[in-house]
């Protein structure tokens, strides 16, 4: 066995958390080999607190090999203390009526916080994922708090858009998972993101000639997965839990393992023509435990540069609107 390695989680209380955390100890995120310390951060309420308890208890019912103990806390300060890994998975989520700007904002505050308390608390190694929504302004925000903590060790989520491609492309094709490849999102975790459909392969052959429909393509298949979170909504009353837990799952362990490629949200430093300050989802290849390099180079059509045009000027516009929260 390794020595335990500490993995913060935000929101631990909350839905995602439900069916994060039990994976986590399980050993699905860091393998069967790698016993974690999970430091659970809760808002300081007490309803909150108190449900932290009970999944804490349910937590140790399992009895988890891999489940070395335990820290519950409301505090950022704690809660992030020598953290090799910080799963940023709470925000707030936005309200009836509520305006994108705002929610912007509201979440701009929780994530300077956030940033400032890792830089000063966490592991010289610690590595960030955010989750929260709008998660990648919410990454960049936490990011430009941080000094030590760098940013290329800050990534968002598009995980979840990645996978709910691979799966709309292998179910139009009558296909298994796994036969869907090199599916890659663009851009920002919102309907705007775009799943790269042109550079996909099916049995090693491209997708869109396996699926020879371009006003499918084009049309049905980028919104259903730009739209799949609030298609949810409006299935089950609730937003994405299970599945997002899941993806950050895959975000991670595919980010802990070398030869891994998959689709990160990052700060684009100008790749594939995104504005170099804001973190856009890209394909990266991990180069070790932790560490990434964007794929470069990869062949984009006029509709591809047009998505990729539509969801960068998103990502810009998030960036003016919280302007002055960057550190």
């Amino acid at each position: 066995m390794n020595a335990p390695i500490r993995v913060a989680v935000t929101g631990a209380a909350g839905q995602i958390c439900y069916s994060l955390l039990f994976r986590i100890a399980a050993g699905e995120m860091f393998g069967p080999d790698q016993p974690v310390i999970l430091q659970l951060l809760e808002i300081p309420v007490e309803k909150a607190m108190k449900a932290l308890e009970g999944v804490a208890m349910e937590l140790d019912d399992c009895a988890f090999p891999l489940l070395d103990s335990m820290v519950l806390t409301d505090d950022p300060n704690v809660g992030f203390k020598d953290a090799n890994w910080c799963c940023l998975v709470g925000s707030k989520p936005r309200g009836p009526g509520m305006e994108r700007a705002d929610l912007l904002k509201d979440n701009g505050k929780i994530f300077i916080g956030q940033g400032k308390a890792i830089d000063e608390n966490a592991a010289d190694n610690a590595r960030v994922a955010v989750v929260g929504n709008p998660a990648n302004t919410n990454c960049m925000i936490g990011a430009s708090h941080c000094k030590r903590i760098t940013a290329e060790r800050w990534s968002a989520m598009v995980r979840l858009d990645q996978n709910r491609a691979q799966t709309q492309l292998a179910q139009k094709a009558g296909v298994g998972t796994a036969a869907v490849e090199d599916i890659y999102i663009f851009g920002n975790h919102s309907p705007t993101m775009f799943p790269a459909f042109g550079l996909a392969k099916i049995n090693g052959q491209p997708a869109t000639s396996v699926i020879n429909d371009d006003a499918y393509l084009q049309g049905e298949f980028c919104s259903t997965v730009g739209k799949r979170g609030a298609a949810i909504i409006a299935a089950r009353g609730l937003s994405s839990a299970a599945s997002a837990g899941n993806a950050l799952i895959d975000h991670v362990r595919d980010l802990s393992t070398p030869g891994k490629i998959h689709s990160v949200a990052v700060k684009s430093e100008g790749h594939y023509g995104f504005h170099p300050d804001v973190w856009a989802g890209l394909p990266v290849k991990t180069t070790a435990p932790g560490e990434y390099e964007v794929i470069e180079g990869l062949e984009m059509d006029d509709f591809a540069k047009s998505k990729i045009a539509a969801t960068n000027d998103e990502l810009v516009s998030e960036r003016e609107t919280v302007a002055e929260m960057l550190g």
